[in-house]
C-alpha cells in the first residue's frame, strides 16, 4: 500500500498556525427544522425535489428516519444537467473503497489556536495525534490528516461546508458541547466515526450511534470507584476523615460509599482532622486492617491527614492502614510518593502517566524534537492523550473497518498513559468505559488493577 500522510499545517513544527481548507459549494445553507417542519416543506422552501434535498442528507433515507425540531439540515444548490449528469457517472463507478483497503481520512475539529489554554492544550493533543499517525506508517497504515480550527464562538455548522469534511472516515472533536449536536448530525448523515475526546454535557452519546465518547461524567467515575473499594477491601474497616474543606465536591463519593457500606452491613467510623489523639485513633480498629477516606482531594488536607496518621502510627505502630484516594493525588506524586507507598495508596482512576516509562520518554524526546519544546505540565499530558487516541482509533479503523467499536475483545494497541474501551448506551453511540486503580504498593513498586 502507498504510504500517504499529510499535516493540514503550514509546517508540523510551526508554534501552533493552522491553515483553514478552503470553501467549497457543496451546500448553499444550512436549516435548523422546526418542530412542524416535514422534509417535503424544506424542500419546497428552496426550490428543491425531495430526492435532491434527501441526496444531500443521507440519513433521512433510513426506514425509520423521523425529521426532529433542531435537527441540522443541509441545503444543496439545485442541480443543472450536467450535475445530473456528473451523479450518474459517479453512481456507474465502483463503490467507496473499504477503508482496511486505503489511507484512513482523519479529520480533526478543535481549538487550534494561540489565544487561550483552551487553544494550546487542543494544540499539543493534535500533535500527539501527528505523531501517532507518524509511527503508523511503520505498521504499513496510511493516514490523511486534515484539521480545521473550531474556537468557542465558531459555527461549526460552517465548518462543515468545508472541502473534505464530508470525505473523512472519523473526526476528533469537538471541544465544546454546543458543538457536539451539529457535528453528529453531519457525522451520521455521511456515516463518520466521531470521537469527543474530552468532557462535554448532555446525552447525545445516547442519540447517534457514530459518536464514541471518552469523557466520562463525575456520577459514572464515582460508581465506578465506589464499586472497586468494595470489591477490593471486602474484611477492612473504613475510616472516613472529615477534612474540613468547604469547597470540597468529593461528598458525592463519601456519602454514596458510605450508603453502601451501610446497606452491606461494613463497619466504618468518621472521625475529623481536628480530633484529638485519642479521639483519632479509636476510629481505627485493631483486629481488622484499615482503609482511609478523607473527603478532599486538595493538597494542604492530604498533608495533614498523612501527619495525622504519621503521629498514629508512632503511638500504634500494629495498625494497619491503606488509603483510598483520588484522581488529583496523581499530580502531587512527585512530592507524596514515598508516602503513597508507605501507606499501601490506591488512586482510582482513567489514565496513568508514568514517567518512568521508557516509551513515555521516547515519546516526549520526539515531540520536542518535532516541536522545539516541552509538553506542558498537565495530567494527563494532551500530547500523549492525542497519541494514544490516535493509535486505538486508527489501528481500530485498519484491523476492523467499520466493525470496529472499540469493544474490550477488540484490543488494537498498548497505550502509554490513556488506556480506552467502549460499551454502547442503549440503542446510540459508544461510552469509555475504562477505570482502573493505580496503587501504589509498600515494596516501592507501583501496578495499574484493570476493571
Amino acid at each position: 500500500m502507498k504510504k500517504y500522510f499529510r499535516h493540514i499545517l503550514v509546517a508540523a513544527a510551526c508554534l501552533l498556525s493552522t491553515t483553514m481548507l478552503a470553501q467549497t459549494t457543496q451546500w448553499r445553507d444550512i436549516y435548523t427544522a422546526k418542530k412542524k417542519d416535514t422534509i417535503y416543506g424544506i424542500a419546497k422552501k428552496y426550490g428543491l425535489t425531495v430526492d435532491e434535498l434527501v441526496d444531500a442528507n443521507p440519513a433521512m433515507k433510513g426506514d425509520d428516519y423521523k425529521l426532529k425540531k433542531g435537527e441540522t439540515v443541509f441545503i444543496p444548490f439545485q442541480k443543472t444537467p450536467a450535475d445530473i449528469e456528473a451523479e450518474k457517472q459517479r453512481n456507474a463507478q465502483p463503490k467507496r473503497v473499504d477503508v482496511r483497503e486505503r489511507a484512513i481520512r482523519v479529520g480533526v475539529m478543535l481549538p487550534l489556536h494561540n489565544v487561550d489554554g483552551d487553544g494550546r492544550r487542543m494544540v499539543e493533543y493534535y500533535r500527539g495525534l501527528l505523531l501517532a499517525c507518524d509511527s503508523l506508517k511503520k505498521a504499513d497504515i496510511s493516514t490523511d490528516v486534515r484539521a480545521w480550527n473550531v474556537p468557542i464562538d465558531a459555527d461549526i455548522r460552517q465548518t462543515l461546508l468545508q472541502q473534505g469534511a464530508s470525505e473523512c472516515d472519523i473526526i476528533f472533536g469537538p471541544l465544546y458541547t454546543r458543538q457536539v449536536k451539529p457535528l453528529a448530525d453531519f457525522c451520521r448523515a455521511y456515516d463518520i466515526r466521531m470521537v469527543i475526546p474530552f468532557s462535554i454535557s448532555g446525552n447525545d452519546v445516547e442519540q447517534y450511534q457514530q459518536i464514541f465518547q471518552v469523557y466520562q461524567s463525575s456520577d459514572h467515575q464515582n460508581q465506578d470507584a465506589m464499586n472497586a473499594f468494595l470489591e477490593r477491601f471486602p474484611n477492612h474497616h473504613t475510616v472516613f476523615i472529615d477534612c474540613n474543606d468547604s469547597t470540597s465536591r468529593k461528598g458525592g463519593f463519601t456519602m454514596g460509599l458510605r450508603k453502601q457500606l451501610e446497606s452491606k452491613g461494613r463497619s466504618f467510623n468518621i472521625t475529623n482532622l481536628r480530633s484529638a489523639d485519642d479521639a483519632f485513633q479509636k476510629a481505627f480498629s485493631r483486629t481488622k486492617p484499615n482503609v482511609v477516606v478523607i473527603n478532599t482531594g486538595r493538597s494542604p488536607e492530604l498533608n495533614q491527614t498523612l501527619a495525622k496518621l504519621d503521629q498514629l502510627r508512632q503511638r500504634d505502630a500494629s495498625i494497619a492502614i491503606s488509603l483510598f484516594g483520588y484522581i488529583d493525588w496523581l499530580m502531587y506524586t512527585k512530592v507524596y510518593a514515598d508516602y503513597f507507598h508507605k501507606y499501601d495508596t490506591y488512586i482510582p482512576t482513567n489514565f496513568f502517566f508514568n514517567a518512568q516509562s521508557r516509551s513515555t520518554q521516547t515519546l516526549e524526546q520526539n515531540y520536542k524534537q518535532w516541536f522545539h519544546q516541552d509538553m506542558q505540565y498537565a495530567l494527563p499530558r494532551f500530547a500523549i492523550t492525542g497519541y494514544d487516541h490516535a493509535q486505538f482509533f486508527l489501528r481500530g479503523l485498519h484491523q476492523y473497518g467499520t466493525a470496529f467499536k472499540g469493544a474490550k475483545q477488540q484490543r488494537v494497541s498498548q497505550p502509554m498513559q490513556t488506556p480506552l474501551y467502549f460499551k454502547q448506551v442503549g440503542n446510540g453511540g459508544m461510552q469509555n468505559a475504562y477505570f482502573m486503580l493505580v496503587h501504589y504498593k509498600p515494596n516501592k513498586t507501583i501496578e495499574a488493577i484493570n476493571y
